[in-house]
């Protein structure tokens, strides 16, 4: 039997309704032997039944009896793979015929182990646009950690590259013992990507859209909640403990850290506003001024709404109802 060259994982989780599409544009890659690797990571609804109703020589279903998550299910793909290349695709999301290719010679032509593309980002009411502009990409032939690192940080308006979605060269992941951290629900891609970088890994960079993301609003990293941010927090620094980092990488690293508890203590102070706690929200603002300049009007109104002198007895607090309560 022929080994594909790339073996393209799918973690899928309650995706009976996107796996099919997502699957049929993982086959249709052009120039590139391929195999899909779809991993039910515990769905309760139709996933299993969606991709086996397929009948794809070409798709394996690696059905997991407990939800591992996004990290754990696609390592459980990785270890089955037998590509050279492996790419990560999301349930929800596709990818253009040509990507695959145009990344994999673009990985070769620099003796590189990964390679990245630009994603056009689609939205529900058919607008799309790219995630970066390609000009930044094609100044930028090689991702390097310094700048990989300095891209993730949260509440900024700048590019974030770990949305970006990586093509490895398994055997380089193998050799170092490289995987997903699965305790991580976010940022796991970034996690991984990043630790490529560090191990000594090149990442070509090709700036056309090849990844088509699917904004749907139900998908998680659209949502970023206080145990995220803890969550990352403790994934950087199991990350450190394994690659000490110096020079550029070490002062990016040192900003991400920064920015990460600046967003911790602006997610505290957003729950202590939404519990009606000023004591606390207020310990959290001193303790960390920099926390109060992302509040966002909606919040800012709430904060003077809970600190205002007590208001005459309304129709709310006599327990009648409500026009438009807010």
């Amino acid at each position: 039997m022929t080994e594909p060259e790339a073996s393209i994982v799918i973690a899928a989780y309650n995706a009976a309704d996107t796996i099919a599409r997502a699957v049929r544009s993982a086959l249709a890659q052009a120039g590139v032997r391929v195999e899909v690797i779809v991993v039910d990571d515990g769905s309760a609804d139709a996933t299993r039944a969606a991709v086996e109703a397929l009948g794809e020589p070409a798709v394996r279903l690696v059905a997991l009896d407990r939800n591992k998550g996004p990290g754990g299910a696609r390592n459980t793909g990785f270890a089955a793979a037998r590509g050279r290349w492996i790419a990560v695709l999301d349930a929800d999301d596709t990818m253009r015929p040509d990507r695959l290719r145009r990344m994999i010679d673009a990985a070769e032509r620099q003796d590189a182990v990964a390679a990245v593309d630009n994603l056009d980002v689609l939205h529900g009411e058919g607008r799309s646009e790219a995630m970066f502009p390609p000009g930044l990409l094609a100044a930028m032939p090689r991702l390097t950690l310094p700048a990989f690192i300095d891209s993730n940080r949260v509440f900024r308006g700048t590019h974030n590259f770990g949305y970006m979605k990586p093509v490895f060269r398994r055997a380089f992941l193998a050799e170092n013992g490289l995987a997903y951290d699965e305790d991580l629900r976010i940022g796991e891609d970034y996690l991984l990507l990043a630790a490529v970088l560090a191990a000594g890994g090149g990442c070509a960079v090709v700036p056309e859209a090849g990844y088509l993301y699917h904004v749907r609003e139900t998908s998680i990293s659209r949502v970023l909640h206080l145990h995220h941010v803890e969550a990352m927090l403790a994934g950087d620094r199991r990350f450190l403990a394994r690659f000490p980092l110096e020079g550029e990488a070490a002062r990016a690293q040192r900003r991400r850290t920064r920015n990460l508890r600046e967003a911790h203590a602006f997610l505290s102070l957003v729950r202590h506003i939404k519990n009606r706690s000023p004591g606390a929200a207020l310990k959290v603002a001193l303790g960390d001024p920099v926390a109060l300049r992302h509040l966002s009007m909606p919040i800012a109104a709430r904060w003077r709404r809970l600190t205002a002198p007590p208001a005459p007895r309304t129709a709310a607090a006599s327990g009648q109802p409500l026009k438009n309560k807010g």
